[in-house]
């Protein structure tokens, strides 16, 4: 005879402001991550290059993504492009 075991989780629903707080800061994140990997791009050497080509044309589709979002939720950018994303 098999016991089976079942994990009973609790899912908690995001409120629509907590959501469009996670969606901006993961806007920001992507941003701050596509200006890393210019940076470490500008100073790649071998194959290095075309991993940093790939990194950033990937952050910039995931930005395009998340952005496209935003704006269909009618969530202004102007504070995201506001932002400028410091280093370290």
């Amino acid at each position: 005879m098999r016991s089976q075991y079942v994990k009973e989780t609790i899912i908690e629903e995001k409120s629509e402001d907590e959501k469009d707080r996670e969606l901006m800061l993961t806007i920001l994140q992507t941003k701050k991550s596509l200006q890393e990997a210019n940076i470490n791009y500008e100073y790649a050497e071998g194959k290095l290059i075309d991993y940093f080509l790939y990194t950033m044309k990937a952050e910039q589709a995931k930005l395009d993504y998340l952005i496209g979002k935003a704006k269909s939720k009618g969530l202004s950018l102007e504070i995201v492009d506001s932002i400028n994303i410091k280093n370290g």
